[in-house]
Order: C-alpha cells, then sequence, then structure tokens
C-alpha cells in the first residue's frame, strides 16, 4: 500500500545531512520511504495531511524507560537520606525478593511502553530499575515483553538486564557492592537465551542486545564474557558507565584503574559498544578538568555514547560539554532514562545547560541535539536506514504538532517546539509503515485504566523501599512531601 503524509514542516535528508521542506510530503509503500519532498502527483492508497505539523524522522531512545519511574522519589534528597534507598546488608543476605508478581511486571512494562508510543519514540532499548527485584531481569520477563512490544509496533533493541553485585548500604554505614557471582552468571546465560529467542522470532522490530547492568556491578569475568558474546554473536552492548563519582572510586579501589581503562581490559571498548552518561571522563571539573586522552580513546574505539541530558540534570549532573564531546568525534545518540519519555524536554534541557557550560548562547547546538536523537541513535545501532527521511530508508516517522495558540508564534519550528512544546505533541507515529498512533490514540489502548494501574503499582513499589531499608523507615519518612501534609 502506497501512503502519503503532508505537513507545513517537513524534516528530509540530503547529502548526509538533515534539511527542512515547508509545505512538504512524505510517501511510503509498505515499510520503505519512497518519496520525499514537495509536489508529489502521484496516486496513493492513503493520504493524510497533519497540516501545522513538523513531520520528522521517529526518535530514537536508547536508554528508555520501560519501568514504573523512580526518579520523581529520589532526585531531591541529601546524600545521607538517599542511603535508605539503596539494598542494605541484611536484605542482600537474607530477605531479597521480588516486589512485583511476574504478572505485575508485565503491566509495568506494557504501562512504559505505551508512554514510549506516546511520546513519539519509534526505536528503543530498555532500561528497567533492579532495586525492585529479587536480584535482575530474567529470560521471561524480556520475552513477554518482546510480545507487548511487537503488537504496540515499536522496535525494540531487547535483552534481559544482568549483574553479579548489587549496590548496597553496609551495616557501618557506608557504601558498598556485595557479589553473587552465582546469580550472574545466571543472568548471562538468560541474556544468551534471549539473543536466540530474538533470532528466532525472525521478526525485525526485535532485535537481541547485551544490556549488563551498571559497571561497577560486574566482576571481571562476567565483563570479558560479555565482550566474548559480543564478537563472536556481533551483537551490540549497552553498559552503564562513567556515570558518577562513587563508581569511579569503586572501581579504582577493586580494580586499579579508571573504568574506561576497565571497559578496555575486558575488551568491550569497541564499536559495537554503548555507554550511557559518559558524564565523568578527565575532562569533567569533578575529576582532572581536563581532557587527558580519554575523548579520543572513546572516539578512536568507535564506542557510541547515550547522553540522557534531562535525567543527568535531574541528579545534578551534565554532560562537559556536549560539543567537546562532538568535536573529538564520538558518536552521541540520546535518551531519556527516566519518565516522561521525552526527548524534547531532553534536548531543551541539554541545549539550554551547554551555554549555561560555555557561558555563551552561541553553544547551543540544536541541530546536534536532533542529529543525536535521529542519525545518531542509528549510528549506535549500525543501521543507516533509521533516522532520516530519504528514499530507501525506513518508514520510521513521527509529527508534532505546533497549531495550538499555546505553541507561540513559529520561527524556526525546531526552536519552536524546543522552546515552546514538549513530546506530547506528537499526534502521529509510524514505525516500519505501520501507523501506531494517531492524535494520541492507540488502538486498543484505554489511558483510563493505565493511569490507574500506574498509580496502584507505584504505590506498590513506593512502599516497597521501607523493607531494604537498614533503618526501616517508612516511606514517608524516606520521601518526605514539598510541604508537610495537614492532617484531619
Amino acid at each position: 500500500m502506497l501512503t502519503k503524509v503532508s505537513a507545513r514542516y517537513v524534516l528530509g535528508f540530503d547529502k548526509g545531512q538533515h534539511v527542512l521542506l515547508d509545505n512538504a510530503c512524505v510517501v511510503y509503500r509498505g515499510d520503505v520511504i519512497e518519496f520525499v519532498g514537495r509536489g508529489y502527483e502521484g496516486p496513493v492508497d492513503e493520504e493524510r495531511d497533519l497540516g501545522d505539523a513538523l513531520l520528522m524522522p521517529g526518535l530514537i531512545d536508547l536508554d528508555a524507560l520501560t519501568d514504573i519511574d523512580h526518579l520523581i522519589l529520589d532526585s531531591w534528597t541529601d546524600p545521607e537520606l538517599a542511603k535508605g534507598y539503596q539494598w542494605s546488608e541484611d536484605y542482600f543476605s537474607h530477605r531479597r525478593a521480588d516486589v512485583f508478581t511476574a504478572e505485575e511486571r508485565q503491566e509495568i512494562r506494557e504501562y512504559a511502553l505505551i508512554q514510549l508510543v506516546l511520546h513519539g519514540i519509534t526505536t528503543y532499548m530498555p532500561i528497567a530499575s533492579e532495586v525492585h527485584s529479587a536480584w535482575a531481569e530474567t529470560f521471561d520477563e524480556l520475552a513477554g515483553m518482546a510480545e507487548t512490544s511487537r503488537r504496540l509496533g515499536l522496535r525494540g533493541y531487547l535483552g534481559p538486564a544482568y549483574r553479579s553485585g548489587v549496590n548496597v548500604v553496609l551495616d557501618i554505614g557506608e557504601r558498598s557492592v556485595m557479589f553473587d557471582d552465582e546469580r550472574g552468571a545466571e543472568g548471562f546465560a538468560d541474556a544468551l537465551r534471549f539473543l536466540d529467542h530474538a533470532k528466532e522470532l525472525d521478526d525485525p522490530l526485535v532485535h537481541g542486545v547485551l544490556l549488563p547492568c551498571r559497571i561497577e556491578t560486574l566482576g571481571v569475568e562476567l565483563l570479558k564474557a560479555t565482550a566474548r558474546a559480543s564478537e563472536e554473536r556481533d551483537v551490540l552492548v549497552r553498559l552503564h558507565s562513567l556515570q558518577g563519582l562513587a563508581e569511579r572510586q569503586l572501581i579504582l579501589d577493586r580494580h586499579g584503574i579508571t573504568p574506561l581503562e576497565f571497559l578496555d581490559q575486558a575488551g568491550l571498548l569497541n564499536e559495537r559498544l554503548l555507554i550511557p552518561h559518559a558524564t565523568y571522563t578527565d575532562r569533567n571539573p569533578a575529576v582532572h578538568g581536563e581532557d587527558r586522552g580519554d575523548l579520543t580513546r572513546l572516539a578512536e574505539s568507535g564506542a557510541s555514547i547515550i547522553h540522557c541530558p534531562l535525567t543527568s540534570m535531574r541528579y545534578g549532573s551534565v554532560l562537559d560539554s556536549f560539543n567537546a564531546y562532538k568535536e573529538a568525534g564520538i558518536n552521541i545518540a540520546l535518551g531519556t532514562d527516566s519518565f516522561p519519555p521525552d526527548l524534547i524536554r531532553g534536548i531543551d534541557a541539554g541545549v539550554q545547560l551547554a551555554k549555561i557550560l560555555a557561558g555563551t548562547t552561541g553553544a547551543a547546538d540544536v541541530a546536534g541535539y536532533f542529529d543525536a536523537a535521529t542519525l545518531g541513535g542509528a549510528r549506535a545501532l549500525r543501521r543507516p536506514d533509521l533516522g532520516r527521511l530519504e528514499a530507501g530508508a525506513q518508514a520510521d516517522l513521527v509529527a508534532f504538532a505546533l497549531d495550538d495558540v499555546r505553541d507561540g508564534v513559529h520561527d524556526d519550528p525546531f526552536r519552536t517546539l524546543l522552546l515552546n512544546g514538549t513530546a506530547r505533541q506528537a499526534v502521529l507515529s509510524v514505525v516500519a509503515g505501520r501507523t501506531i498512533m494517531v492524535d494520541g490514540k492507540i488502538d486498543g489502548v484505554d489511558p483510563g485504566y493505565w493511569r490507574v494501574k500506574g498509580q496502584e503499582l507505584f504505590e506498590k513499589m513506593r512502599a516497597a523501599y521501607s523493607v531494604r531499608d537498614a533503618r526501616n523507615r517508612t516511606s514517608d519518612e524516606l520521601f518526605p512531601p514539598v510541604y508537610a501534609r495537614l492532617e484531619r
């Protein structure tokens, strides 16, 4: 079937870069784009005119929240109270358990994937917290999520997260990591099993990848096994690292090298590696304050970083700086990592922080950030057919409405959307030629039901923090409200 979608603004692709077209259209047959431009007059089977909207490639979120968000709880407090959000030593040793049933975990996944669709994400790589699991993710959990993802029509790069250690608060009140290598081996076996499962599905929307947890929760042997599997099977690895001073110190204390050196020694630092955050390289003021070779090392390895500006900002961190990483030749993709999965708000946060860090408004690289959300993500996935609207590319499209008086006046549509809007203005989402969302509606999805269900799951997650806290404080003590509640 031949489909034509028109809009006032279309982000096309020409001579290796995005270009803006006014009053243009995209025409696709099946899952492949055949035409991008103005004045298409040929016959079509279906036509959709979006009017005052920005039509662009589907957004690629490589650290996409597929969970009930915990940032709303833990991004506000001082470091001492924050210790209560970790596992206690006793909980690790004697009482660890799943907070949610297997059925509830699938409900959480569906709730989160619906959010991705509603915010214009078309391709994603999942991230979820392990704090409310007995250990990490299982094969069955990801196999179930893959089916939900297929039903909704998203393109997913999936695998169960695995680890051999857990961040804990020791009885003496200090933070550390405690290990259970047997559980790490079981998780890795599940991850390899899922790679086989994804291959057997033979679905172009499901791709198996290796998703080990945070670098400080992985032993040397597990990292090396991950590197070997990645090379033998030619699959991507995403590993959260270079994201905090505590992580850096733990790696230095345990191995005598920096996290980046640890990645290299394990055999992971190559073009198959995706690193969420990567904020604490040697140029970060909290490390050395100058580049001593980390950026060159990253660039030469071919690894990609996944910048999550909104989440980093909420935890008091920032990439220093986007342009320095870009100029070094490092491929930059984007992620959301927390709720909302809104890459528009994320780009806005990154652009404004770049101005502050550089001390000049000229550091606002809007095009660079939108490139990261499209072309950078496609490059990280080794998918030159994604992240662009041109003939021969995958028919992945998303459109954001700009027709509300609250959107303000139009200058450049990207600056208008960035400064005045959010990804909640998404009015169309197409993945591989299948329309999965129109005007905020998804076939078969009742938003009222999921609003109530999401809140129920969140309340259960919030209450469970008390069980893990070394001091057994109530959830209200752990997460005090902005203002004291006046009791009746």
